[in-house]
């Protein structure tokens, strides 16, 4: 039994976690998509860590500010002032504009305690160091520890951040071409609690091996209501999507 292990069996259904929030309708990885994806009634979000220049955790899908911004260039090459002028509204939908990139202390601040968050750390070459341990801090700071899942592709990020807080749990990101090397990192780290594969890779022996290894699955990212079903019939528990009303309606029916 995790820490998390309550909500999932809590719910008849697999948790809907929000694809960096509501994403469908607001512009991603921002309040308002999270605070959207509150209210359609996802059971958690999912977002993306980069640190700034002077060290703060921010909310960011790319390791550029160029497409989601007014922007250019790298997030690790801007102070946290320099990325808070920055507008990632307006890019999606003009009711939107002033929308400023996020830090993960904001988050928690505004949906951490009605949401489960799913920190998804970034890696790059380049990036700023010790993220982990920004991460781990801030979790730490707000109390999140029984609320949050990390996750990365980088299975040294999650191993680091395993060394930082062996105690708060971590998820594998799979996609159809990780490394084989990857999957021998990630299969040391102790504290792994789910695993986060694309939903194409998923079957019924996918599903057997994973829960064998007491393992949760949250598929991503799944928008097709059809394919929800078929991964719900295997028996995933969770399903992250950039439209979490879509899903939850199609479920309830």
């Amino acid at each position: 039994m995790t820490t998390l292990d309550h909500f999932y069996d809590e719910r008849p259904r697999p948790l809907i976690f929000g694809h960096r929030g509501a994403s469908a309708y607001a512009p991603m990885n921002t309040l308002p998509a999270f605070q959207l994806a509150a209210a359609q009634g996802a059971d958690g979000i999912e977002l993306d860590v980069w640190l700034s220049k002077d060290g703060a955790p921010v909310i960011l899908h790319n390791d550029t500010v160029d497409e989601t911004t007014d922007g250019s260039g790298s997030v690790w090459d801007m102070t946290l002032a320099e990325l808070r002028r920055l507008d990632a509204g307006r890019w999606k939908d003009e009711r939107y504009a002033g929308t400023r990139i996020p830090t993960l202390d904001e988050v928690f601040e505004v949906v951490g305690d009605n949401l489960l968050v799913n920190v998804e750390i970034k890696s790059a070459e380049g990036m700023i160091p010790d993220v982990e341990v920004a991460v781990a801090d801030c979790i730490v700071r707000h109390d999140m520890q029984e609320r949050v899942l990390v996750s990365s592709f980088d299975p040294h990020v999650l191993a680091r951040f395993a060394q930082v807080n062996p105690d708060i749990p971590v998820a594998f990101l799979e996609y159809e071409g990780t490394p084989p090397q990857a999957y021998v990192v990630a299969d040391l780290m102790l504290n792994q609690r789910a695993r986060h594969p694309h939903s194409a890779m998923i079957d019924a022996g996918y599903m057997e091996r994973a829960h064998g290894k007491d393992w949760r699955v949250n598929a991503w990212t799944v928008d097709d209501v059809d394919e929800a079903q078929r991964l719900v019939k295997l028996g995933v528990d969770g399903l992250i999507t950039n439209a979490p009303d879509v899903l939850l309606a199609a479920l309830r029916g």
